[in-house]
């Protein structure tokens, strides 16, 4: 029986695979340290979740909410409460914000690393 975290792995593994359009756009501006130097990987473990991208560095998890999120609030709410607990930031941006607003949701992310130095 493989274990819980050999699960969360393997899930992580087959996100990166099937990304979606909005997390391709923004991995595409995140990978290879190419935001103020900051290292981010995609579909990162932490505990039982898997976060869309993760620096951290900047001690920061940046979750991209498509439509279906609407429908699971409370989910997502012990989702953040979780990540938070074990010592992260959560910048929550929606799918359709990358796509027709990546360069605000850049300067987002941004200012969230800004923050992140400061504390």
């Amino acid at each position: 029986m493989a274990s819980k975290q050999g699960l969360t792995r393997d899930t992580a593994r087959r996100l990166r695979s099937d990304q979606t359009n909005a997390e391709n756009r923004l991995w595409s501006r995140l990978r290879a340290r190419q935001l103020e130097g900051f290292k981010f990987r995609r579909q990162h473990s932490i505990g039982p979740f898997v976060a869309d991208f993760f620096c951290l560095e900047a001690r920061l998890v940046i979750e991209l909410d498509g439509s279906q999120h609407a429908d699971q609030l409370a989910d997502d709410q012990r989702r953040t409460e979780f990540i938070r607990d074990a010592g992260y930031s959560v910048l929550r941006v929606w799918n359709h914000e990358v796509i027709s607003e990546i360069d605000e949701v850049i300067q987002r992310i941004a200012d969230a690393i800004e923050k992140s130095r400061q504390s």
